[in-house]
């Protein structure tokens, strides 16, 4: 059990944490979990970096790079769609991506191709010469010589090419985003990402191509579109470190209105701050920087429950694909929901204490994730529990 609940565990932690700091924020921001949890080292320089737009396919959809090719889906494209498209066997492309071949495909999404596609070597012009000339009536004094055949032309190459890199498991889109320190936004669009950023393990995703400084202006070249230099543009934003003390003094000042978070229905759990999620035991407790939130096992299919009243912030997976859910409550504060299954919510929803959000998993997974955060940070859950 605790051998299987390490594996288990270790891979969620960096999803869980991204997720978090996404739900807490009106917009997108780039956490960076290569170093500290929490630290921001990197974040500026990812937020600030400008990339080119991804090169327009050819008209089968696919981008030509000079050590490979990319195809791109269309809307309604399914796997096996695109191997027709490109003349690849499905089940070779379906197996180089980690894809089943009838899996179906987001409009955008990049395919990563096993070697070239067919009919990449352009057309034949000896060919269709020579066979113009043998079908041309036979009026012209003209004399004719049989051409030299024609090597194919290659495909030409769509600009700088960036690096591909394949996703290992337990990597996100942030954590791939921070480690090449582009958006990841950018990363998203690039590669056709969902709204949520989720990534598979196994598939390969282009890194954008960041842009170059414009070059300086001749009189023998054309105008270029002006590109801002490092250090101008607009100011660089307040690190949230420096905005941290303020949730304390918030939740200072609205002390007198505990008793409002305390005034439930009856039950067990009524005269605390927070509920347990599930009621079972604690077989991981709260470390700050090692285990951002406490562990509870209890019968596989339980059900898991709303720590306190709340909005549903998101709803995503690890590269495991096992759910996570956020749920935001008042004075800036989050609850974390991980390692769970047949999720019976849906982002957006209001939610009440004590409703079922989820169930636990079967087997020896059979334990809840649950974190309390205050904005970006993790606090111990305890004091909200008694």
């Amino acid at each position: 059990m605790n051998a299987v609940f390490r594996t288990v565990w270790g891979r969620q932690m960096a999803a869980v944490a991204a997720l978090v700091v996404l739900a807490g924020c009106e917009g997108p921001l780039d956490y960076d979990l290569r170093g500290k949890v929490g630290g921001f080292s990197t974040t500026p320089a990812a937020q600030s970096a400008s990339t080119a737009p991804r090169p327009n396919p050819d008209a089968r959809g696919v981008i030509t790079y000079p050590n490979y090719q990319v195809a791109v889906a269309r809307r309604g494209d399914r796997l096996a769609d695109v191997a027709t498209r490109v003349g690849l066997p499905a089940a070779e492309l379906a197996r180089y991506n980690g894809l089943d071949t009838d899996v179906a495909l987001r409009e955008g999404e990049v395919i990563a191709l096993p070697r070239a596609a067919a009919g990449t070597g352009g057309v034949d012009i000896a060919a269709v010469a020579g066979s113009a000339i043998e079908t041309a009536p036979d009026t012209s004094p003209v004399q004719t010589t049989t051409l030299a055949p024609a090597k194919p032309a290659a495909p030409v190459p769509a600009g700088p090419e960036p690096v591909r890199h394949k996703v290992k498991r337990g990597e996100t889109a942030y954590t791939i985003s921070r480690l090449y320190q582009v958006p990841v936004e950018a990363l998203a669009e690039w590669n056709g990402l969902g709204s949520d950023f989720g990534v598979r393990e196994g598939q390969y995703l282009l890194i954008p191509v960041k842009d170059q400084p414009a070059p300086k202006r001749t009189a023998a070249v054309a105008p270029v579109t002006d590109v801002t230099q490092p250090g101008q543009g607009s100011p660089t934003p307040t690190p949230p470190s420096a905005t941290q003390p303020l949730p304390d003094e918030k939740v200072a000042a609205k002390a007198p209105e505990e008793p409002d978070v305390k005034a439930e229905a009856p039950s067990n759990a009524s005269t605390s701050a927070l509920a347990l999620p599930v009621s079972g035991k604690i077989i991981r407790p709260y470390r700050k920087g090692k285990n951002e939130g406490i562990d509870i096992a209890a019968a596989p299919g339980t059900a898991v429950q709303a720590a306190e009243a709340g909005t549903v912030a998101a709803i995503t997976s690890d590269a495991d694909q096992v759910p996570i859910i956020v749920v935001r409550h008042k004075d800036n504060l989050l609850t974390v929901y991980a390692n769970v299954e047949g999720i019976t919510v849906g982002k957006g929803d209001r939610v009440k204490r004590g409703q079922k959000l989820a169930q636990l998993r079967g087997g020896d997974n059979a334990y809840v994730h649950f974190e309390v955060r205050k904005g970006f940070d993790s606090v111990d859950p305890a004091p909200y529990l008694k």
